[in-house]
């Protein structure tokens, strides 16, 4: 049977809620203590709408809600004893909330569900709840740490082609430059170095997205290897290898630097050793070794370090700067 809970289902209310709260015990950062949530059962008991759930004499379920501004109704809380659970005391339970809501006027109900608790959510939703906003949460002590490491540093980086053919080179990126979306005050194409070619573009630096579109264009129109690399923001290391415009490798020191990403996504993000050996003759204990991933810059090297590091092992020169540290390379094509 559901009823209207009065003021001498207190005591029984509040053992159910004790229950309630041991199973399903509110998130750290809410802070409060069970004392203060039997304060709160009280005061709806008192003042807003309580139900409860009755067999043969004892309470097993019930419903808290609340009347809210305008047109919309709180489900607060819900709960049914596990014995008593799939005999459909749940939903009696919310549809007299539901129903003393709506005769106060309401035209919507909220609640709040912990994200864990599939059994929950899958009620919720057949009930008809839909997402509808989002509440993030982060302890004072890592918001103040991240704000900290926030502080976002240039970015800069390079490609470097693996050929010799500087002309072939300074041609395809001369007719690709031009497409950037972003105007470009200058491009320096280097010299080979260990049989690679390095490019540095003023846009590239600012906007790490182009140095990897760059990347590409170059790696398809060439049929080359090509690698992007450089330092994001000042705190995090990326790199990407091409083989003949497709992407084989990606590397970022902080995969969830940038939010967070599906599982799959972030282990992507880690550098696969042996397709760096074959393609530049890099040891793949040492590149298995240094480039590590973290949840927070602080967990790795200083970025240049990490930086200088990868670049050491895969043989590569010239990646430490970007576009500035390029303007006086000798022989080098300016366009």
């Amino acid at each position: 049977m559901i009823r209207g809970a009065t003021t001498p289902d207190r005591e029984a209310l509040r053992t159910l809620y004790r229950e309630f709260f041991a199973e399903q015990p509110p998130p750290d950062y809410y802070g409060v203590e069970l004392e203060q949530e039997l304060a709160e059962v009280d005061e709806i008991l008192a003042r807003e709408l309580a139900f409860v759930a009755e067999e043969d004499g004892e309470l097993v379920g019930f419903v808290l809600a609340r009347r809210k501004a305008g047109t919309r109704g709180l489900l607060s809380d819900i709960y049914v004893r596990p014995e008593q659970r799939r005999k459909g005391v749940a939903t009696a339970l919310a549809r007299a909330a539901a129903e003393a809501l709506a005769a106060g006027g309401a035209t919507h109900v909220t609640l709040s569900v912990d994200p864990d608790n599939a059994p929950a959510r899958a009620a919720y939703a057949r009930w008809g709840f839909r997402d509808q906003s989002l509440t993030l949460v982060v302890p004072i002590e890592e918001l103040g740490r991240r704000l900290d490491q926030g502080e976002a540093g240039p970015s800069f980086g390079s490609v470097h082609v693996q050929t010799d053919d500087i002309g072939a080179v300074a041609r395809a990126v001369a007719q690709f430059i031009p497409r950037l979306p972003v105007r470009s005050q200058g491009t320096v194409v280097a010299p080979p170095r260990n049989g690679w070619i390095a490019v540095y573009d003023d846009a590239c630096d600012r906007e790490p997205e182009l140095l990897r579109r760059l990347a590409r264009e170059l790696s398809d129109r060439m049929g080359a290897v090509t690698l992007a690399i450089g330092i994001e923001r000042g705190q995090v290391v990326r790199y990407v290898v091409f083989e003949r415009g497709r992407i084989v490798d990606e590397y970022l020191s902080v995969p969830e630097h940038y939010g967070p990403l599906p599982p799959g996504d972030a282990v992507a993000l880690g550098a696969n050793p042996t397709v760096i050996a074959r393609l530049t003759g890099a040891d793949p204990r040492e590149v298995r070794r240094i480039a590590r991933t973290a949840s927070v810059p602080a967990d790795l090297p200083p970025a240049p370090e990490l930086l200088a590091q990868l670049t050491s092992a895969m043989r590569i020169e010239g990646a430490d700067h970007g576009y500035a540290g390029a303007v006086e390379i000798p022989d080098a094509v300016r366009i």
